[in-house]
């Protein structure tokens, strides 16, 4: 075996007789060693080192060694697993912990579990690490959502039954091209194509409706940014409503997502039903709207109301659609019995990524089938 390759499982293993290599560790590779031991453990349920302990000042020099030792995507996974694993969320009441971490969308998540426990000094603090994050995943996401949903509202604007003067010639001998007659050099249109003119062009409903329980955090997160950008566009008129157990909207705090994050409350129960019962009360346009429901389907409500109001909105022409995640991690746990119940009904349950979250709105404003994804890809 190479020196590398010794080098590199001698990082794994962790030292001591047991690890087999012989291999010691000097300089930058020591450093790094050294940050790994305080956080993971070796065989047998024995601590590899003394661990980080509850001192914020040695946390504090460990989170500054990750930094320096490995990039940030490693550093990201390497905070989530002390939070996770030695309990510090209590040190992130701290200004001076939350100055020392990498920012990312998991860590804001356990900030909004905490806020309300936090001191007003660090509330500050806290708020302005939160809005770093959503100010980076607006500039990511906010192009790529207008320019989409744009095209989909400019599309569905379009008339197919337009008078002489309205007809978009362009579209209209493209749409055709199939309807070509060689012998007489000309096209014959089945279908006309008309501007979407301002006074054609109705304006859509959206209502976002998300769960704020604990596991749905970075949903969250990305719901709210997502909700801004929507709320933005002049032809969506946006809601957001965000529920456990109880129902609170927030659709007045949209202009800036870091006040919807810190106006939700993570954990606690799950009403579906209540929530849903609200955002039909919102609902004046049925043709015209889009409910997205936002949540792992873990109900704690009443079931059969719930998918009698689900069916209700379908059969009214809302455009429903169920996100069981909105995140970059995947389906998490849900309710598969809640998730084959909506699919009968037209409304199949799937997780989402962000990139993909355009693309789903853009079907349902058009009312055409959605892009699911592919569980097994």
């Amino acid at each position: 075996m190479t020196d590398e390759r010794l080098r590199r499982w001698r990082l794994v293993l962790g030292g001591g007789p047991a690890d087999g290599t012989g291999q010691e560790l000097t300089g930058r590779d020591a450093g790094m060693d050294r940050t790994l031991g305080a956080l993971y453990w070796g065989q047998g349920g024995e601590p590899r080192t003394a661990g980080l302990g509850g001192s914020a000042p040695q946390v504090a020099r460990w989170l500054g060694d990750i930094r320096e030792y490995f990039p940030v995507s490693v550093v990201q996974v390497m905070q989530r697993d002390a939070i996770d694993r030695l309990g510090l969320s209590a040190l992130l009441l701290e200004p001076e912990m939350l100055e020392a971490v990498e920012a990312d969308v998991h860590l804001v998540g356990t900030l909004l579990s905490l806020h309300k426990a936090m001191p007003e000094t660090t509330r500050q603090t806290a708020r302005a690490v939160v809005r770093k994050v959503v100010d980076d995943l607006e500039k990511k996401l906010a192009t790529r959502t207008r320019a989409t949903l744009g095209g989909a509202l400019d599309r569905s604007a379009r008339v197919n039954r337009p008078r002489h003067r309205d007809i978009d010639w362009d579209r209209t001998i493209r749409a055709n091209l199939k309807n070509y007659l060689p012998e007489y050099g000309t096209i014959v249109p089945e279908r006309l194509v008309g501007h979407g003119r301002a006074s054609q062009a109705v304006k859509k409903d959206v209502v976002l409706c998300i769960d704020q329980s604990g596991s749905m955090a970075a949903s969250v997160v990305y719901a709210s940014v997502f909700g801004a950008v929507l709320a933005s566009m002049r032809s969506i008129d946006t809601k957001l409503v965000v529920f456990d157990t109880s129902v609170v909207d927030l659709t007045d705090r949209l202009e800036d997502p870091v006040d919807v994050l810190f106006g939700t409350q993570l954990g606690g129960g799950t009403d579906i039903n209540r929530a849903l019962a609200y955002c039909q009360s919102l609902i004046t346009r049925p043709a015209e709207t889009v409910v997205v429901l936002i949540s792992d389907l873990y109900e704690g409500g009443i079931r059969d109301e719930m998918l009698k109001r689900v069916a209700a909105m379908k059969a009214a022409g809302v455009q429903f659609v169920a996100l069981l995640a909105l995140s970059d991690e995947g389906a998490p746990s849900y309710d598969r019995e809640h998730a084959a119940a909506l699919a009968a009904l037209g409304a199949p349950a799937f997780a989402c990524t962000p990139d993909l979250f355009p693309e789903i709105m853009a079907a349902a404003i058009e009312k055409r089938p959605l892009p699911v994804p592919d569980p097994a890809a």
